[in-house]
């Protein structure tokens, strides 16, 4: 049963798809009172309460125990510590043996939960701002999030050939740079799908533009990469340079595209390529006018994108970048004590997405003037919906890759996500994992982290591991930054346990495809912890390092450096598919329980339920 509460939203984020008439308040049973922090709920917490939701955060896939705040940034130090990720992703599930109730906030400001973490049997909900309330309770958790996802409608599915594997790096900068990568394929006969650009093949960093130096025949390229089976996918960002003669930007300043300060003047932020405005993404005209743009790649023959900064994210605000030189300069040539040279850190630190500068700019939300700071969640999703209704325009027939690194509850129908800018840490692999479930029960079923990670350097065995944990993920990238020792798969000794890797990946690739299809269909989530498929199984309950895959697949990766092996539970009798390629691998059956089983480096390990066994095989053997 779905019930909808409203707190006086102030824009609409058609996150839900389905019109539902509102309920009196004195129906809701959650306690609500309002202060000047904004409006608060709060629930009692049982000792065996548990807590699922949230999207993309942190920590581990039950949620109790810590605060998290619905508030996209982009601040790639992804600890523990983290209470904001990329993404505002404002569903969460409380269960109890006697009850399961989903509550979604569909709201565009901060969203504050604080799950136990103030009082352990405590549930606290902060909502800054205007906002809908839906409150959905089933008889099982699954037949919440069933329930959830359909009122906000069917994910997006990409082309099938988006489920092969993408070789991406910030460095990649000219035609030779990218046609080195194909041969360093080709030469190994390591399979490949799709080779990213990040900003370097722009015109210095603009939107929409190509460097004719390094990219001299860029639609001849596309070509060629294509007839080997391989696309060729760029970023676009969420900032327009200022510059007259730039033709992106002349037209919206002529048509009022861009977000403005107070005094109706662009608001003028700092980010690649220097001074840049913001499409005001929520005017409906501008995301027409802005979509658009992307039909000058759709023409060189690109078919698909991944959208990046779009928190949005800024490097500063003039304003308040001159603000920041102004006092800096008042210190030339005095004596700085340990206070002043710790206030111009302070103010360093201060300038990149400043909480101020997010309330000194506003939008035209189609004839309203808002406030960035209240709108601030729904950005990114409105910008890659804006590329997504353009694309249904330039050929509704067909399928067009596209991904985005900000979201929010409602993007899920244009688009997927990647989980921002990791490291090439363990623990990252582990938190990519947990979030899989979180992110499908909000609608997200395209998305992925960077395999190897995107920051550090990474390591021969942790990038085997990746690998092997991403052969059943949708998204498959492997990306990382200039300064990181090269991850692509060849640039290491294990060669031939990628390429077998690989070659399992596109093996099962239908499968996957076929899974994921079904799983937009029919509201259904794709990666489900064990304690959702297996409810009254408490030692289910507490294992968060092993998922479901679909119907009949049970993943359980090794997560750990130097570790030959695992121990796995398993809640019912299954059967252990062991590969060392498409062609050698063995069959055990194993009774339910704790096994530990041997996985070395070159094996890729996963379980089959009895009933689901010849499925995956016509696959294997196919």
């Amino acid at each position: 049963m779905v019930k909808k509460y409203g707190f006086g939203k102030e824009t609409e984020t058609d996150a839900v798809s389905e019109k539902i008439e509102e309920s009196s308040k004195s129906e809701l049973e959650i306690e609500a009172t309002t202060d000047a922090e904004g409006t608060h709920f709060t629930m009692e917490l049982t000792d065996e309460t548990a807590v699922y939701g949230l999207g993309e955060q942190m920590r581990g896939i039950n949620k109790r125990g810590w605060i998290y705040t619905s508030r996209n940034m982009d601040d790639p130090s992804l600890t523990e510590s983290r209470e904001s990720l990329y993404g505002s992703h404002n569903f969460i599930l409380i269960t109890t043996k006697e009850r399961n109730l989903g509550i979604f906030i569909d709201a565009t400001g901060r969203v504050t939960y604080d799950i136990g973490y103030t009082k352990y049997d405590e549930l606290r909900i902060t909502v800054s701002g205007g906002f809908d309330l839906y409150t959905i309770e089933e008889r099982t958790a699954l037949e919440v999030v069933r329930e959830f996802r359909r009122i906000i409608g069917k994910s997006y599915v990409p082309p099938k050939w988006a489920l092969g594997y993408g070789q991406s790096r910030w460095g990649y900068k000219t035609e030779a740079d990218v046609r080195e990568i194909v041969s360093g394929f080709e030469k190994n006969k390591l399979p490949l799908s799709m080779i990213y650009l990040d900003i370097d093949y722009m015109d210095r960093y603009k939107d929409f533009t190509i460097d004719k130096n390094r990219f001299p025949d860029f639609e001849g390229l596309v070509r060629e990469l294509k007839a080997k089976g391989i696309r060729l996918i760029p970023i676009i960002d969420a900032a327009i340079k200022v510059e007259e003669g730039y033709e992106v930007y002349d037209e919206g300043v002529k048509n009022n595209r861009f977000c403005k300060d107070k005094e109706g003047k662009e608001f003028i932020v700092g980010v690649w390529p220097g001074d840049s405005v913001l499409p005001d993404v929520l005017n409906k005209e501008t995301r027409e006018w802005f979509g658009e743009k992307y039909k000058i790649l759709l023409d060189k023959g690109i078919e698909g994108f991944w959208n990046d900064m779009n928190e949005p994210s800024l490097f500063y605000s003039k304003q308040n970048f001159v603000k920041c030189i102004n006092e800096i300069a008042e210190k030339k040539g005095k004596d700085l004590q340990a206070e002043d040279f710790n206030h111009i850190n302070y103010l360093l630190s201060q300038l990149a997405n400043n909480e101020e500068d997010f309330k000194s700019f506003y939008h035209n939300a189609d004839g309203k003037t808002i406030s960035h700071d209240k709108v601030h969640n729904v950005y990114g999703y409105l910008l890659t919906r804006a590329a997504a209704e353009y694309f249904e325009k330039y050929n509704p027939n067909k399928k067009y890759l596209l991904f985005s690194r900000s979201s929010s509850i409602g993007m899920h129908r244009y688009g997927g996500i990647w989980m921002g800018d990791n490291a090439s840490w363990w623990v990252h692999m582990l938190s990519e994992f947990k979030m899989l479930p979180s992110l499908n029960m909000c609608g997200f079923l395209y998305v992925g982290a960077d395999v190897g990670g995107f920051d550090g350097n990474t390591t021969e065995d942790l990038l085997l591991r990746w690998f092997a944990l991403n052969i059943f993920i949708p998204l498959m990238r492997n990306h990382s930054v200039p300064q990181s020792r090269r991850q692509e798969p060849y640039m290491f000794g294990k060669t031939e346990v990628f390429r077998n890797f690989l070659n399992i990946r596109y093996k099962l690739i239908p499968y996957i495809y076929e899974e994921l299809e079904r799983c937009a269909e029919s509201n259904e989530m794709l990666f489900k912890p064990l304690a959702f498929e297996y409810p009254d199984d408490e030692r289910a309950k507490e294992t968060e390092d092993q998922l479901i895959f679909g119907k009949e697949v049970m993943l359980s990766p090794v997560f750990e450096q130097n570790a030959s092996g695992r121990y796995v539970y398993l809640p019912e009798k299954m059967k252990l598919i062991k590969m060392k390629s498409c062609e050698e691998f063995t069959v055990t059956e194993l009774e339910q329980g704790d096994h530990y089983i041997k996985i070395p480096l070159d094996t890729f390990a996963f379980f089959v339920k009895e009933n689901g066994y010849s499925k995956i095989m016509n696959y294997i053997q196919k």
